[in-house]
């Protein structure tokens, strides 16, 4: 059998964890995915990538059975993220009111309730139960024992209690990193990506760019919730170093799409240009977002939110996740939102054409999983 080489750059989210956690995750799916098929998956210890270690990170995937081989690299951005991760909930706090205010100053929020309504829930909750949770934790315990203390005692001891107990429910309910979600994306709507990030954008597209003729049968690009909007950036700069078109074997794939976040801001004329500049290229696309996912936006096409027509040849498609997992293990409810947006780089209870081991492990390209994946009833 003739091996299948691919080529995968993965741009991933808002996430200070980085490479070691990502690919610990991509060594537990191919193994999850190995034990539903009987065919081994094996994937190597991770080393610099030849742009060096701050760019990327590289790790090689095999699949015998398959016949595939498949060079996986990390682009690297975890370093900016954690430089501008908020630690002290004061600061926290703070910062989330500006960012919110700035939001609702420039945020096209009918616009986005049109598009889907669980983001906007997903973007409101959190400062609500910011404060209401510490509140009604201080409050209750507060009213309850003044019935038989004094105030000042049941006041002090309310506080006590919200300062023990909010932090836990509200981290449970993802609402601090929500908070710093949307605290970096508002400074980034606004004041754009600054030096640092587009200088990495810039590396990032260097390096893509020279791949793109290596001996691949296909070169997926792969971005994940926060890094679906950088991504488009990327794109724009990739497709300038190669003279504004791509080869047909290359694929920009997005799971979790977030893009609306910056691209309904009306202050962020820089990420619209990047986004009018995209819709006038011919590229492939494919979109895999879930309904339910709360953070993302389920057929929700990027290039539409700023023109009426584009010229990528794009796929709008939902993951279905509820076929590939058993009931009890299917994520859901509130406290699991954080984890089903994670679910795009996961191996179900039974394998799917479009599960991030398969599509980046498989035999078939985006375009033969996709419709197989349409295939399903």
């Amino acid at each position: 059998m003739e091996k299948f080489k691919r080529k995968v750059f993965y741009l991933g989210g808002f996430d200070p964890r980085g490479v070691r956690f990502y690919h610990q995750l991509y060594r537990e799916q191919a193994a999850r995915h190995a034990a539903l098929t009987g065919d081994a998956i094996m994937v190597s210890g991770r080393q610099a990538g030849p742009a060096g270690a701050a760019v990327s990170a590289l790790w090689r995937v095999e699949s015998p059975a398959a016949g595939v081989e498949t060079d996986y690299e990390y682009l690297r951005w975890e370093d900016l993220i954690g430089k501008v991760w908020i630690r002290n909930p004061l600061s926290l706090a703070w910062r989330a009111a500006r960012a919110y205010a700035g939001h609702a100053r420039h945020m096209d929020f009918r616009r986005m309730r049109r598009l889907r309504k669980g983001p906007v829930i997903t973007i409101l909750y959190p400062p609500i139960l910011a404060v209401l949770i510490p509140l009604l934790l201080a409050l209750v315990p507060a009213l309850l024992l003044s019935l038989l203390l004094p105030f000042w005692v049941g006041a002090l001891a309310g506080i006590v209690v919200s300062a023990l107990l909010s932090g836990r429910i509200l981290a449970k309910l993802v609402v601090p990193w929500l908070l710093r979600f949307m605290t970096y994306h508002g400074a980034l709507a606004a004041e754009g990506p600054g030096e640092a990030l587009d200088d990495r954008l810039d590396r990032f597209a260097a390096r893509i760019a020279e791949q793109l003729d290596g001996d691949w049968d296909e070169v997926q690009i792969v971005t994940h919730s926060a890094g679906t909007i950088l991504g488009m950036r990327l794109l724009r700069r990739l497709l300038a170093l190669r003279g504004g078109s791509l080869p047909d074997h290359v694929v920009l794939l997005g799971l979790g799409q977030v893009v609306p976040v910056i691209g309904l801001r009306r202050d962020a004329a820089w990420y619209h240009d990047d986004l009018r500049a995209l819709a006038d290229r011919h590229f492939r696309y494919v979109d895999i977002s879930s309904p339910p996912d709360g953070a993302a936006y389920y057929n929700v096409n990027p290039f539409r939110l700023v023109a009426d027509r584009h010229a990528a040849r794009v796929d709008m498609l939902s993951p279905r996740f509820h076929l590939f997992y058993r009931p009890e293990n299917y994520h859901g409810g509130w406290s699991n939102k954080y984890e089903a947006h994670f679910d795009y780089l996961r191996v179900g209870d039974r394998l799917s054409p479009l599960d991030f081991i398969s599509l980046t492990a498989g035999r078939r390209t985006v375009d033969d999983a996709v419709a197989a994946f349409r295939m399903i009833p």
